[in-house]
């Protein structure tokens, strides 16, 4: 699925692969899964996540299961630059918390041979694009879009719907404060939300 330059040895670039979707759809899941595959072929990996996530653990990656790999927290996205040398694989959470650095940072990465896997939210609470996300998405040469079970409809779910009264952009939750939604049930409950406002 994801092959190297053939046309030009001489040319060692690497690409980026953007994992996105809404909460609870299993974009750290497939993060997690690339990077250990990485691993097992005795690749040189490195993994990042914003420093203000610690919902989890402070230095692991963390998906809703439990399943886990060892991270560097850094806060700004200049840091990864410096610490991913010499590393073939780098893998990004969260990548929506990040500064807009971080589009430059991944595609320098990129172009310096280095496979770059980032995972984050496409969309925030309010169903805006998220951050850093869409410069991301249109400069990666692979996107994955995974989706959640929407809780009120059992269809597919894109939207993270905040269930708290909070308008504060950054908000770190679980089930208690989001849910997946659909995007008929997302427009009725934020329809719902205004009318009890």
């Amino acid at each position: 699925m994801f092959l190297e330059n053939t046309v030009n040895q001489q040319e060692q670039f690497g690409w980026i692969e953007v994992i996105c979707g809404s909460m609870f759809s299993g974009k750290t899941e497939e993060l997690i899964r690339r990077l250990k595959r990485a691993q097992f072929a005795k690749q040189k990996v490195e993994i990042f996540k914003p420093a203000i996530d610690t919902r989890y653990h402070d230095e692991m990656v963390v998906s809703h299961d439990s399943n886990e790999i060892r991270s560097t927290p850094v806060p700004v996205a200049e840091n990864i630059r410096i610490l991913a040398q010499g590393c073939d694989v780098v893998g990004i959470d969260e990548a929506q918390f990040f500064d807009d650095e971080i589009v430059a940072v991944c595609n320098d990465l990129a172009n310096s041979g280095i496979r770059v896997i980032v995972a984050g939210l496409d969309m925030d609470f309010k169903g805006n694009p998220f951050g850093p996300m869409p410069a991301l998405m249109a400069t990666a040469e692979y996107v994955t879009k995974v989706h959640a079970v929407c809780t009120r409809t059992g269809n597919l779910a894109n939207y993270s719907y905040r269930k708290t009264q909070n308008d504060n952009l950054v908000l770190l939750g679980e089930t208690e404060e989001y849910e997946p939604l659909s995007r008929a049930a997302f427009f009725k409950a934020m329809k719902s939300q205004k009318e009890n406002k």
